[in-house]
C-alpha cells in the first residue's frame, strides 16, 4: 500500500472515529486511527468530562484499545483529524504533547518511528511527520534502563 492509499485509510478512519466524540463541553471533536503491523486500523475518540482534568484525547484512547488488545507494539502509523464540530476545519490538527508522549510509548514498544497523517475534521489539506519530528528527544523507557 502506498503512503497516499495509507493516509487516505487513516484519516478516513479517524473521521469516522471523530463522529463518536464525546465532546458536549468544546465542541471540538477529535477522531485516530492507529494502523496495526497485519493492516488493520484501531480507533479512538476525544471523550470529555465536566471535571476536565478526566477528559481523554483519541490518541489516548487508541493506544489504551490497542494496548488492551494486546496489540500495543503493533502501531506502525497513525491519522488524527479534529476540529470544531459542525464546522469545516481546513487547518490539519497535531497531537498534543500528552499523547506525543503516549504515542512515544508505543512507538518504542513496536522498536520503530511512527508515520502521522493529520487533517482537520471535514477535510483541508494532510500533513505528514513522523513521531520523532514532533516529540524529538523523547524521554522513553531507555530512560528508565529499559530497553
Amino acid at each position: 500500500m502506498s503512503d497516499s492509499e495509507t493516509a487516505a485509510r487513516l484519516i478516513a478512519a479517524a473521521r469516522g472515529a471523530a463522529a463518536n466524540a464525546w465532546a458536549p463541553y468544546s465542541s471540538f471533536s477529535v477522531g485516530a486511527a492507529l494502523l496495526m503491523t497485519d493492516g488493520s486500523i484501531v480507533t479512538g475518540a476525544n471523550v470529555e468530562n465536566a471535571s476536565y482534568g478526566l477528559s481523554l484525547c483519541a490518541e489516548t484512547v487508541a493506544v489504551a484499545k490497542a494496548s488492551a488488545e494486546g496489540r500495543m507494539r503493533d502501531i506502525v502509523a497513525v491519522g488524527i483529524v479534529g476540529g470544531m464540530t459542525g464546522e469545516d476545519g481546513i487547518e490539519p490538527i497535531l497531537p498534543c504533547g500528552r499523547c506525543r508522549q503516549v504515542l512515544n510509548e508505543a512507538a518504542q514498544a513496536g522498536r520503530r518511528d511512527l508515520d502521522m497523517w493529520c487533517s482537520g475534521l471535514t477535510g483541508g489539506p494532510v500533513a505528514h511527520y513522523t513521531l520523532a519530528e514532533l516529540l524529538p528527544h523523547a524521554f522513553g523507557p531507555a530512560n528508565l534502563g529499559i530497553v
